[in-house]
């Protein structure tokens, strides 16, 4: 490591909560920071046959010995913090950044019932379009005016920043994909902040030249919710076909499918400066490999996929997801 960014390659989806949640267990990391929009992200890990979706907290939340920040970027909604809090046992491992913007009922009230949003773009209605738009008004309340948050206050940037001047591991968590970035994805089809890893790390505090690696996640074909264009998509009948059909953690809506996209991939690459590639869900595209550790023991076909990848991205794939439990992994660092 020691700062490693994580950050979605496509439309979100990928699997970065599996990816982060790994490497939280396999590399014990010192701190793991939350940056991204919001708890309209959810992210799904399993371990020991058991499934944990976060929200708020940090997909490290499973290693006790790692400290859970949220970056002064991330909107907070107090009662899913608390609650994932709770479930976690981690009140005194978790801090939250005084600057963070609350999420209050009126923004989810907005979110769900603005005919933009809900229509036409397809948010997920938990109220973080309303709550940056009032952050850029400078009207929205931050984390430390809210009493039941007073025992998680921290500068967050200050801890990653001393954490890294020590020599310890941190790694960075971000939410969304590239191509749901405000700025670089596909206007108006995308979510309320830049959740490219510049975004991710400013969202945290750090600056460009505090990063070691970037990860880019992507899964073995490409998947999105709500609206927007979806290149070479997948009627509904040929995804659930290929074993493509699946939901959203948050909203449970249907995500739409197509095959990688290399083109995609590509840019996402550039845009995040990535040094790293993870590939999830491949035992989806390549039963014969489901929960396989050995890259030795991959089949031919999903070797080749792989070194496509690579040679079409110029980028080496370290991370192959095998199964949906954490160690169901080809780690090839």
């Amino acid at each position: 490591m020691p700062c490693l960014v994580t950050v979605g390659g496509f439309f979100g989806d990928e699997g970065k909560g599996k990816i982060v949640a790994y490497l939280a267990k396999r590399d014990n990391p010192t701190i793991a920071v939350r940056g991204g929009v919001g708890p309209n992200a959810g992210h799904t890990f399993a371990f020991e046959g058991k499934e944990y979706k976060v929200r708020m907290l940090p997909s490290a939340a499973l290693n006790p010995s790692t400290r859970l920040l949220i970056g002064a970027g991330v909107l907070v909604n107090p009662r899913i913090l608390l609650n994932e809090i709770a479930m976690f046992k981690a009140d005194d491992r978790t801090y939250v950044d005084a600057q963070c913007g609350i999420i209050e009922q009126q923004h989810i009230d907005r979110d769900k019932s603005e005919d933009h949003l809900k229509s036409k773009v397809g948010t997920t209605g938990t109220g973080t379009g309303p709550a940056n738009a009032d952050r850029a008004l400078r009207t929205l309340k931050l984390a430390k005016d809210i009493p039941e948050l007073s025992l998680y206050i921290e500068d967050v940037s200050n801890s990653v920043n001393f954490a890294l001047e020590a020599g310890e591991k941190v790694l960075v968590e971000g939410t969304q994909g590239t191509y749901l970035s405000l700025f670089h994805g596909g206007y108006p089809y995308v979510t309320s902040r830049d959740v490219t890893a510049s975004g991710i790390c400013s969202d945290v505090g750090i600056g460009p030249k505090r990063v070691d690696d970037v990860l880019a996640v992507f899964k073995a074909y490409v998947t999105r919710v709500g609206g927007g264009p979806l290149e070479n998509e997948l009627s509904e009948e040929e995804a659930k076909k290929r074993g493509w059909l699946e939901f959203g953690s948050v909203t449970g809506r249907q995500r739409r499918a197509a095959p990688f996209d290399f083109e995609l991939a590509k840019k996402a690459v550039r845009l995040n400066s990535a040094t790293q590639i993870a590939v999830t869900k491949m035992d989806v595209l390549f039963p014969e490999c489901a929960r396989m550790r050995d890259w030795n023991k991959l089949s031919a076909g999903a070797k080749k996929f792989v070194e496509e990848i690579e040679g079409e991205l110029g980028v080496k794939v370290t991370l192959i997801g095998t199964g949906p439990e954490l160690d169901d992994m080809v780690d090839r660092r």
